[in-house]
């Protein structure tokens, strides 16, 4: 009686291990399955992670440094702003995607991120103003109206980006109608048509200031040859460093943004994600560079840097004064 009881223990029980273990199997393999986290999104998170970090430090060195108040560094100070929240975007994001999955917070994040890199986008664009502003009106570059005019265009640049970021949250998205969507879901085709737009608006306007900028530096420096003012010549060759730099923001500027700008133009909803990412990612790196180009190469913040995090300047070591048109 016990032989056979033990016999049907055993004969029972293993099948009943043997379907446990298949369905454990399973319930794990749909865990993973639910939980695959996608290598474009880790590499846009990690480029957030080094916006983020890169801008904060341009921040809090305009922030804590009180000679850094003048108008150019007032407008590197909005556009390190934007590419911060920018990278905070990004980071929020990847987590929100893979942990809180919902509606609600993916329009938040989305128009967060619209407002963010508008902002980016409509700070360099300020920027440029300000450098032909620098150039044109020398004389009362630093006069109460310039500063005005300075913090107008700081108003305007942040109202109509949040304007932006708050339509698909008010209910301009496809949510509700997927045929609508374009290849930033939840964005709408009409929405990103219009960012597209603005985008082309802005760099056909920074690339008309860039040419008008070229051709004062080139009739200053005629003047000065003519004149043989070599003591000016230092200002202007500052000046066409300053051109310089405003040649590489503007060729990283095209070159990150335009191929994401144009793909949202073209690109339908039913294209692989793919190319959406492929586009996406480089705009990205345009935040990552600003803080590069404007502010580590910037001898008043390289200055500040070393003091605000080394706390012992040397007198020793010589920084160049500002010029009206250093970047």
């Amino acid at each position: 009686m016990n032989e056979s009881l033990n016999e049907n223990d055993t004969g029972f029980s293993l099948p009943w291990i043997q379907t446990s273990d298949v369905n454990a199997s399973l319930e794990l393999s749909a865990f993973f399955s639910i939980f695959t986290i996608n290598p474009w999104d880790i590499m846009l998170c990690i480029s957030g992670t080094i916006i983020a970090c890169e801008n904060a430090i341009v921040v809090a060195i305009i922030f804590y440094t009180p000679t850094l108040r003048t108008p150019m560094f007032v407008l590197i100070g909005s556009l390190a702003t934007a590419d911060l929240l920018a990278g905070f975007g990004l980071i929020l994001n990847f987590v929100f995607q893979y942990v809180i999955q919902s509606e609600t917070i993916s329009l938040i994040t989305v128009g967060f991120l619209v407002a963010s890199f508008t902002a980016s986008v409509s700070s360099l664009l300020a920027i440029t103003v300000d450098r032909y502003l620098s150039l044109y009106n020398a004389l009362t570059y630093s006069s109460e109206k310039t500063i005005l005019w300075i913090h107008l265009m700081l108003v305007v640049t942040w109202g109509v980006s949040v304007c932006l970021g708050l339509l698909p949250v008010l209910g301009w998205n496809c949510l509700d109608d997927t045929s609508s969507c374009s290849v930033v879901r939840p964005l709408t085709k009409s929405n990103v048509t219009l960012l597209s737009t603005s985008f082309f608006f802005i760099f056909i306007l920074m690339l008309h200031l860039y040419i008008k900028i070229c051709k004062i530096v080139c009739r200053h420096a005629h003047q000065i040859a003519l004149q043989q003012h070599f003591l000016a010549a230092s200002h202007y060759v500052a000046t066409k460093k300053g051109v310089s730099t405003l040649a590489i923001i503007l060729g990283t500027f095209g070159a990150s943004w335009l191929p994401f700008a144009i793909y949202c133009v073209v690109g339908d909803q039913d294209y692989p994600s793919v190319y959406t990412y492929a586009t996406l990612l480089p705009a990205t790196y345009n935040s990552m560079i600003n803080p590069i180009i404007y502010a580590y190469r910037n001898h008043e913040i390289q200055r500040s840097m070393w003091v605000l995090f080394c706390g012992c300047f040397q007198s020793k070591v010589s920084f160049r004064s500002r010029s009206p048109s250093d970047v």
